[in-house]
């Protein structure tokens, strides 16, 4: 009898033993699936992360291609020089035309500034334009104002601008060096280091984007190569 009560004693222990032990199991592979379910739902998001800053950079690739990009390799100013400063005067008025609200415009005048430099480097002369952008507007007009009513309010910015260049006497400027364009620009819309500082900011999304992709890849790799070489028999 003691012996059949200590059989069924070690009976129920064993049993307890074990059913704790397959408790203990289920919570472990339990909290192994959440682990994986959350680290797989990290993952996604990574991939995700990488995927939309590569998008991005792509886009704004893009934008830069057909705006700065492409204003800096059509500019055939291409070469850098030192102006000398020969005369700088009122010589026309310019009509203009200025918006007094919804569907209004009325008509208004400014002075046009003519500059002639003489390029060191070449010896030729030519007519001083601001920038591209004003010399598609006026080809002989330094700089076009914003149209205004207050004409004189126009007339004193323009002759301060042209009086700060007879003070300069030599600027740097713009030449176009197979002589096309026999206008000369005192600055360029987007030059050599706008371009680069654009660029920079989508090349780092870009670098940042694919080594998120990478990371995130390899790791996945590594942990089906472990799990395979755990599995393989000793």
């Amino acid at each position: 009898f003691i012996l059949l009560t200590g059989f069924c004693l070690f009976s129920h222990i064993i049993f307890f033993c074990r059913s704790i032990y397959q408790r203990f199991r289920g919570y472990e592979l339990m909290e192994k699936r959440r682990t994986e379910t959350a680290l797989k739902a990290g993952e996604d998001r990574a991939i995700l992360l990488g995927l939309s800053m590569v998008f991005c950079s792509i886009m704004m690739y893009f934008m830069l291609c057909i705006t700065m990009l492409r204003s800096y390799t059509d500019s055939v100013w291409t070469e850098e020089s030192i102006c000398t400063i020969l005369n700088s005067s009122l010589t026309m008025e310019v009509n203009c035309s200025y918006s007094c609200g919804p569907e209004c415009w009325r008509n208004s005048r400014y002075p046009c500034l003519q500059v002639y430099v003489s390029i060191n480097a070449t010896g030729r002369i030519g007519l001083l334009s601001y920038n591209e952008e004003s010399q598609d507007i006026s080809s002989e007009c330094f700089y076009v104002p914003k149209c205004q009513k207050d004409h004189a309010a126009v007339q004193a910015v323009v002759v301060n601008i042209s009086e700060k260049l007879k003070a300069q006497q030599q600027v740097r400027c713009y030449y176009d060096p197979a002589e096309q364009q026999g206008s000369v620009l005192l600055s360029r819309l987007y030059d050599s280091s706008a371009i680069f500082h654009s660029l920079f900011w989508p090349s780092c999304m870009l670098a940042g984007g694919s080594l998120i992709i990478f990371m995130v890849k390899l790791t996945q790799y590594l942990s089906i190569l472990c799990e395979h070489i755990s599995k393989m028999p000793k």
